[in-house]
């Protein structure tokens, strides 16, 4: 044990990999032609009328006389923010399924100066955010009828992203664009572009094919435009639990509780896609990134999938795709993160230190804010000074290319 674990004021300032922005109002408001204003992303206060998270599904309603909510409509759209998404500063008793304004948000869920100042309180550095009315990787416009103003909407939002919310942050905001989803070269494009201004992430989806995309195993590489300008540019594919619009669960009745303690499941299915598709052979370069999946999974996919390729070898359809064992891919190409996973901690061996990464979640429901610093010495008690050292910050600074001293 080292001075970190028992000593806050020596412990390295946190670089967090997931936390998430809430956008304000004006993000596309203030970018869009004219013309698409009245039908792009725009914000109205209304009455909720229900909100529910079972089976796996969120449904909503807007009502007349329940609690008051501030809605995103863009075309026929109309999408409430939830206190899960915005959840900082509440009891946890008071973190429900339930409706929110922005005027009842901490600031810094959508305030770049507040969000500032709150990773102040919680020894955060620097910053990685997933979109919130975009969805995890963007989805909300891949689903949009107007393909043109969903291109403008995504570069809208990513010209936001660098200019306004990270812009002025002195580096402490990192930038996580987000793509078309709907056409590899345009994606690939837009990586080419946002990596000219100092980017190197970008939103994916865990599992194309629950958006109805090609999957990763296309035998025509479908995904090869946008993977060859990631790998090209030093650029993360980042893929947040639910990127694929579909959380999982047991049945249509179960509980939230089900889905939540069973979010990994997604992470672990597109790992082993990852694994077993060659995409890490035709692009040696190409690194991705797992967010809120927790790494405790990680040690039985990895043993399991290489059993798979040494003794399916025959007939397991990856032979000639696959050229090493999926572990040495993993630890080539594929970083994980957690916020609380002290099993997985215990496999870190298994694991390798050097593809751990820490996030905060900021401000979602299971954010670790304003106790993170606490939280990480006691989950990493038994860890040398090194070891804690890389899980909080020197890793994320190597994968995400940052100016930092690790």
């Amino acid at each position: 044990m080292g001075d970190f674990a028992t000593d806050a004021s020596a412990f390295p300032w946190i670089v967090s990999v997931d936390d998430h922005v809430v956008e304000p109002p004006g993000v596309w408001q203030d970018r869009l032609p004219a013309k698409y204003r009245e039908i792009g992303p725009r914000v109205v206060t209304e009455p909720l009328g229900d909100m529910r998270f079972v089976g796996g599904k969120f449904s909503y309603s807007r009502g007349t006389d329940g609690p008051m909510c501030d809605w995103w409509l863009y075309e026929d759209l109309e999408w409430p923010q939830t206190r899960l998404s915005a959840a900082v500063g509440f009891d946890r008793d008071e973190v429900k399924i339930t409706a929110i304004t922005y005027a009842e948000m901490r600031r810094g869920c959508w305030d770049p100066v507040a969000r500032l100042e709150d990773m102040d309180v919680n020894h955060v550095e620097a910053s990685l955010s997933f979109p919130t009315f975009p969805r995890f990787c963007g989805q909300t416009f891949l689903e949009a009828k107007d393909r043109v103003l969903a291109d403008l909407c995504v570069k809208a939002y990513n010209d936001w992203m660098f200019d306004e919310w990270c812009g002025p942050s002195g580096g402490r905001l990192i930038p996580l664009p987000i793509v078309q989803l709907w056409d590899a070269e345009l994606a690939g494009e837009e990586v080419r572009r946002n990596a000219a201004r100092g980017g190197h992430a970008v939103c994916f989806t865990e599992i194309p094919p629950f958006l109805g995309l090609p999957s990763v195993h296309d035998a025509d590489g479908y995904w090869d435009p946008f993977f060859r300008a990631c790998a090209e540019t030093a650029t993360v594919v980042c893929m947040h639990i639910g990127s694929s619009s579909k959380m999982p669960s047991t049945s249509a009745d179960a509980p939230p509780a089900v889905g939540s303690t069973l979010t990994y499941m997604n992470a672990a299915m597109s790992l082993t896609d990852y694994l077993m598709s060659g995409v890490f052979e035709r692009f040696p370069d190409l690194v991705v990134a797992y967010s809120e999946g927790q790494i405790g999974w990680i040690p039985y996919i990895l043993e399991r999938a290489d059993a798979v390729w040494d003794q399916n070898r025959a007939w397991g359809g990856v032979r000639d795709l696959v050229k090493k064992p999926p572990s040495q891919y993993y630890a080539e190409h594929v970083y994980g993160c957690f916020f609380d996973d002290a099993h997985g901690l215990k496999s870190l061996e298994e694991i390798g230190v050097d593809t751990v990464t820490f996030e905060t979640d900021y401000p979602h429901s299971d954010s670790t804010w304003p106790d993170t610093i606490e939280i990480a010495q006691r989950l990493m008690k038994d860890l040398d000074d090194e070891t804690i050292r890389k899980i909080v910050r020197g890793n994320a600074i190597r994968m995400l290319s940052l100016d930092l001293a690790p």
